[in-house]
């Protein structure tokens, strides 16, 4: 419950900073083209706070904080007096209201900017990304990569941990082949490797980037107890408790081994094995179903546990931090990039190469809040800023009931010479508000089905 709660008010906050971010975009090129704004409100329904400035602009926080708006004054909408009609948006030049209407999208950008700027200013702590060990039969072990190599590079990107990586390689499905470079074992030279894709079948919704290629990072030595049990995960079923010790898998001893157990486990998808545990000083058996995934065409089994963790040695860790020019360079680089990869995957939603699966609705976002605030500051500015390109690309996307669709219209006006005819406009405000709902439907019944 207080997982919920936590999670829940995260996502309010989080939600709160973009959408005001958004509107602030509508409202300031607006009153810069003399437009009058009526109504700046962060929220829908009931108001719980308002305020009127000195311009007649009414600021409302609303009791539902799923959404925002910028009402302006606009003859197709309300009445106009004679004398205000100059300040009416539809009264503007099509550059002035294309200005207006593509404000919202970039102040979502530039505050990802802002965001990554005091994020990499402040320093954010990670691990180098080192090949702990490389799976069997798997992509990467017919790649021949070194356990042990640091990867430097993916498909011409430099990358410094494991967070850059997944960025880079999920920016690669589809690829027939994705080449990396690697700091090779106990030495500064790197080696160039390539990853051959043609046959790579990866879902985010259900595996890594970096398992499903065969890639298991580096990690302290462990030690059989279970540090973390997922939420109705097949261990979770089973019994299993944080603090267990394993004993026995099958009646076949661990012996503190918990990377035999966790190949081990694969091999038992849908199937009930017999755990042995000590819990408090007493051995305890239980009976457990691991669950199945597929990983490279194959099914394998997990249970949805954690292992207990040694300290990170002092020489794989690393604080990604700049100075205050470097850290602008970096927050420029790091926004362009996300954009370049969410236009991508929305391309490879079209063709059919990422799954509409993937598609995340407002319940994983929540959760993605409430986890990244509970892991400090600097891990919450880079959700902020993740999301807040996200916003500013759904936005863009050419359906009318978006901006992207507003400012379609404006584009069709500049080329024509005239406005879009009202009904055209009309049925495509219905289309629009159909896709939109079609989409948001399958994003809720996808963060449903991972509950």
């Amino acid at each position: 419950m207080l997982d919920i709660l936590w999670n829940l008010a995260s996502f309010i906050v989080a939600l709160g900073v973009l959408i005001t971010v958004h509107e602030y975009g509508h409202f300031w090129v607006a009153r810069k083209n003399g437009v009058k704004v009526e109504r700046f409100s962060v929220g829908f329904g009931q108001p719980i706070w308002r305020k009127t400035d000195s311009q007649g602009t009414e600021y409302v926080v609303a009791l539902i904080p799923l959404g925002g708006y910028v009402k302006m004054l606009d003859e197709r909408v309300d009445e106009v007096a004679e004398h205000e009609k100059d300040q009416a948006f539809n009264n503007k030049n099509v550059y002035q209201r294309i200005a207006i209407i593509a404000a919202g999208p970039f102040a979502n950008f530039a505050f990802a900017i802002f965001a990554f700027y005091l994020m990499f200013l402040i320093g954010v702590p990670s691990i180098k990304p080192v090949i702990g060990n490389i799976e069997p039969d798997s992509i990467a072990m017919e790649a021949r990569l070194p356990e042990g190599g640091e990867i430097v590079e993916v498909a011409g990107t430099r990358v410094r941990d494991w967070q850059d990586i997944n960025m880079a390689i999920v920016g690669e499905i589809g690829s027939q082949q994705i080449p990396l470079k690697v700091k090779m074992p106990d030495s500064q030279f790197e080696k160039e490797f390539k990853l051959d894709t043609q046959d790579w079948s990866f879902s985010p919704e259900k595996i890594s980037s970096l398992a499903s290629l065969g890639i298991v990072p580096f990690s302290p030595e462990v030690e059989p107890i279970i540090a973390l049990v997922g939420k109705k995960s097949p261990a979770e079923r089973g019994g299993l408790l944080v603090g267990d010790k394993l004993i026995s898998l099958n009646g076949n001893a661990i012996n503190d081994d918990w990377r035999w157990f966790s190949s081990e486990i694969k091999n038992f998808p849908k199937q009930e094995v017999q755990l042995e545990v000590e819990r408090n000083g007493q051995l305890i058996k239980l009976y457990v179903a691991p669950d199945a995934r597929e990983v490279n065409g194959k099914e394998q089994g997990y249970l949805g546990v954690s292992p207990t963790f040694a300290p990170w040695p002092d020489e794989y860790r690393i604080n990604i931090q700049y100075g205050i020019l470097g850290s602008l360079g970096q927050s420029m680089e790091r926004t362009w990039n996300l954009v370049v990869l969410s236009f991508e995957m929305i391309g490879k939603l079209i063709t059919g190469d990422v799954s509409v699966k993937n598609l995340s609705g407002p319940i994983s976002i929540a959760q993605g809040a409430g986890n990244s605030a509970g892991y400090g500051f600097v891990y919450f500015l880079g959700f902020l800023a993740l999301i807040s390109i996200n916003l500013g690309i759904i936005n863009l996307l050419p359906l009318p009931v978006l901006d992207g669709g507003h400012l379609l219209y404006y584009l069709i006006e500049l080329l024509t010479g005239k406005p879009v005819p009202e009904k055209i406009q009309e049925l495509g405000f219905r289309f629009g508000a159909i896709a939109l709902l079609g989409l948001m439907s399958i994003a809720i019944f996808n963060d449903l089905s991972r509950l």
